[in-house]
């Protein structure tokens, strides 16, 4: 049962991220990225905060009576990694476009295996692989990147999918230790915001009426996936593991895609069906060999 409820909360999770790629596009025309991810994770934050202390507030002692000073340590190493996978994904679509966006965005898949395998000396099921490379060849054939040219943008996307994947590992590792989804979703949305706002001061204009010109943008970007999306995120990784669940949240890019077909009359021809075919194998692939295994 807590399996399915993980899997459901990954999917779901995985669904506003797919959406909100067009929120994080239209959501800069007055107003710079800085100054975009501070104003919609502070909004994401004012989400949160009501259901930490009315769900969450009676767990603290007993949770950080064990280890104060690890919860404190991932939960900065988890908020700055969130802070520079969205700040470089939100600059890099200033200077590409959403379909380059969201193909390299999706090599925090192959990152998320390889970085648990060196640093961690975790064995990988060997259905990661193949997970993998399907959800790639989905990647590319979902974006149409074949006919699009490489930019500057896409080195900082590129760069910015490390960032996802340390996200995702760290999460995987403090949602072990602390039973805490939600004061750990309201801690890393501040400090993405306070970072951002701190940059934004410095290198942007913060005009409050352009701020409101792309309010709708900002709300749903803000409340759904800078707040309620990360939260989920981290209820599905009690129990999913990092590689895994990084094949899961590829699935952004199917969503992505549907959404940009059913909002904004986007064409899906055959490539795109058989991205969004490879990718949804790879996830399939990912869950049901390890099954197997434990059923023989």
């Amino acid at each position: 049962m807590t399996k399915t409820v993980s899997l459901l909360s990954a999917l779901l999770c995985t669904f506003i991220w797919g959406t909100t790629f067009i929120a994080q596009d239209t959501g800069m025309d007055d107003i710079g990225p800085f100054t975009f991810n501070a104003v919609r994770f502070f909004v994401g934050f004012i989400a949160i905060l009501p259901l930490v202390f009315l769900f969450e507030k009676k767990k603290f002692k007993s949770e950080f009576k064990i280890d104060t000073k690890t919860f404190v340590i991932l939960s900065i190493l988890i908020g700055i990694s969130l802070f520079l996978g969205s700040a470089l994904q939100q600059v890099a679509l200033l200077y590409t476009d959403v379909a380059n966006a969201a193909f390299f965005t999706i090599f925090y898949v192959p990152m998320v295996p390889i970085i648990v395998f060196l640093f961690k000396k975790k064995t990988i099921h060997w259905s990661v692989w193949p997970s993998v490379v399907l959800c790639l060849i989905g990647g590319y054939l979902l974006t149409n990147f074949y006919d699009a040219t490489v930019r500057l943008g896409d080195a900082l996307v590129l760069l910015g999918a490390l960032f996802w994947s340390t996200h995702i590992i760290f999460t995987g590792m403090i949602v072990t230790k602390y039973n805490l989804p939600l004061t750990i979703g309201a801690i890393q949305t501040l400090i993405v915001a306070i970072i951002s706002f701190m940059i934004s001061s410095i290198y942007e204009e913060f005009i409050f009426n352009n701020i409101l010109k792309e309010i709708d943008s900002i709300l749903y970007a803000g409340i759904l996936s800078g707040g309620f999306a990360f939260v989920l995120q981290i209820y599905a990784q009690r129990s999913i593991a990092p590689a895994p669940a990084a094949i899961i949240f590829s699935l952004e890019g199917v969503f992505a895609t549907v959404a940009a077909w059913f909002l904004l009359n986007q064409i899906l021809d055959i490539n795109n069906i058989l991205g969004c075919f490879f990718i949804l194998c790879g996830v399939l692939l990912s869950q049901l060999l390890p099954l197997m295994k434990k059923t023989v």
